[in-house]
C-alpha cells in the first residue's frame, strides 16, 4: 500500500513519543475521486498487556500489592455478574455494564413472545468519562505517525480482524472474501486464507457455502 505524503511532511523530524497511529486507506471516496483515508492506533500483537503486566504495574508504581488488581477485579466480576444476571445496571468507575438480550427465533407479534424466546446476548458497556478524563491526562505528547503500513501487523492483530468480522456479519448476515478484504485491508489470498480457517476446528465460526460463484460465510 502507498500513502502519499507531502514534502513538508517528510522533511519533519519523526516524533519518538506520543501514541502511535498508522494510516490507512478507506473504500470511500474523497471529492478528488481519489480514497479516503482514516487513522488508527498501530496495535499490533507488541501493543497489548496482560492482567498480569497491569497487576505489576501498579505494585511497582501505585499502591497496590503484587496480585490484588488481579484478586479484586475476579471478585468484581464474579460478584457484579450476579446483579447483571437479575438485569441491573452496574455504574462502576470503570464504566457502567448492562445485560443485552435478544430472541431465537424471528417474531413479530409482541404477545407471542414467551420466556424461553429469550436468550443472553452478552454485556453492554460504557466506558463513562472517567476514562476519557484519565486518557488525556496521559496524553502530554500527542501523537506519533508510524510511517510504513505492515500488513504482518494487521495480520497479528487477530482481535481487530475478528472485530472486522463480527461487524460484517450483523450489517449483513454473511460474508464474502472480497467483503472482509476491503475492510481489513488484506489481499484476497489473505482474507480467503482466514476465512477458511475460521469455518475449520472442532468449534468452526463460520460456516461457507457456494452461491453461484461466490462462496459466502456465515455464523454457525
Amino acid at each position: 500500500m502507498h500513502l502519499n505524503t507531502n514534502k513538508r511532511n517528510r522533511l519533519m523530524p519523526r516524533k519518538k513519543s506520543g501514541m502511535p497511529f498508522v494510516v490507512f486507506p478507506s473504500p470511500m471516496k474523497g471529492k478528488d475521486g481519489r480514497n479516503m483515508v482514516y487513522v488508527k492506533p498501530q496495535g499490533g500483537a507488541n501493543m497489548k498487556l496482560s492482567i498480569d503486566q497491569i497487576d505489576a504495574y501498579c505494585a511497582k508504581y501505585g499502591s497496590t500489592r503484587p496480585g490484588q488488581l488481579r484478586l479484586v477485579l475476579g471478585e468484581f466480576i464474579h460478584w457484579a455478574s450476579e446483579w447483571v444476571a437479575k438485569g441491573y445496571r452496574v455504574d462502576t468507575p470503570i464504566g457502567s455494564f448492562a445485560p443485552k438480550l435478544k430472541l431465537k427465533r424471528a417474531i413479530t407479534d409482541a404477545d407471542d413472545v414467551t420466556d424461553n424466546d429469550v436468550e443472553f446476548d452478552g454485556i453492554d458497556f460504557n466506558p463513562g468519562k472517567r476514562w476519557d478524563e484519565e486518557i488525556k491526562f496521559w496524553m502530554r505528547d500527542g501523537f506519533r505517525k508510524v510511517e510504513r503500513f505492515s500488513s504482518t501487523e494487521v495480520l497479528d492483530d487477530k482481535e481487530s480482524l475478528e472485530q472486522v468480522l463480527r461487524d460484517l456479519l450483523k450489517k449483513h448476515g454473511y460474508v464474502t472474501v472480497e467483503m472482509f478484504r476491503i475492510r481489513a485491508f488484506i489481499t484476497s489470498y489473505s482474507a480467503r486464507k482466514l476465512l477458511n480457517d475460521w469455518t475449520e476446528g472442532p468449534h468452526p465460526k463460520l460456516l461457507k457455502t457456494r452461491q453461484g460463484q461466490t462462496f459466502i460465510y456465515t455464523e454457525t
